[in-house]
């Protein structure tokens, strides 16, 4: 698990604000994320990150203080893009089903967790945590979106259960999600199917528990 490091290793140096300065910033972001996946925390530099970007190391700093500064803007747009990934998995749809449901939630994780797997890993167990990092609030925003479904299944809602139910069904599903990921089944059509009968089953144990 990552671990924290004080605040001002992790600030960024200056915001773009220019359409040209964006675009660098975007190229050394990009770049700085192959070389992250590919190479790892311990070896990830900014010079390496500098020549697949094209510019100088000298552009690196003018945005970021250090290479921690820079995995911290990479961790920020990589959680963006699993968010985005799940987004609408906790519609609350009066007409839309519980396999339906599921099947959003399902297809939304695997499709989160085919997001760049390797980087992720090196996100997850290998750079560290800025005091600012912005994992807290992904994690809680993550959750949410199960505690969502779970409210919304039929049944009487209860805010107590609904958010432990929240992190137990969100657990069962990455734990499924994670192991796929490792044997590489995240695309298979057989554990997709079982996938979303384990999520009904769960939803509509609760009408009756």
């Amino acid at each position: 698990m990552a671990t924290r490091v004080p605040s001002e290793h992790g600030s960024v140096r200056k915001a773009p604000r220019q359409l040209r300065s964006r675009a660098t910033v975007d190229t050394i972001v990009e770049a700085a994320a192959r070389v992250l996946a590919r190479r790892g925390w311990a070896h990830f530099t900014t010079n390496e990150t500098a020549s697949a970007a094209g510019v100088s190391v000298g552009s690196i700093y003018q945005y970021f203080p250090n290479k921690l500064a820079l995995a911290e803007e990479i961790r920020k747009r990589h959680l963006d893009a699993v968010l985005a990934a799940i987004s609408g998995s906790d519609e609350r749809d009066a007409v839309i089903t519980v396999e339906q449901r599921a099947a959003k939630l399902v297809d939304g994780v695997v499709a989160a967790h085919s997001v760049d797997q390797e980087l992720h890993r090196v996100l997850l167990d290998e750079v560290p945590l800025a005091a600012r990092s912005t994992q807290d609030q992904f994690e809680a925003e993550y959750l949410r979106r199960y505690q969502a479904v779970i409210a919304s299944a039929p049944g009487k809602p209860d805010p107590k259960r609904d958010d432990i139910a929240g992190r137990v069904l969100s657990g069962a599903v990455e734990g499924v999600v994670h192991a796929a990921a490792r044997h590489g089944e995240l695309q298979s059509p057989e554990l997709r199917a079982e996938l979303i009968e384990l999520v009904c089953a769960y939803l509509r144990s609760r009408c009756t528990g």
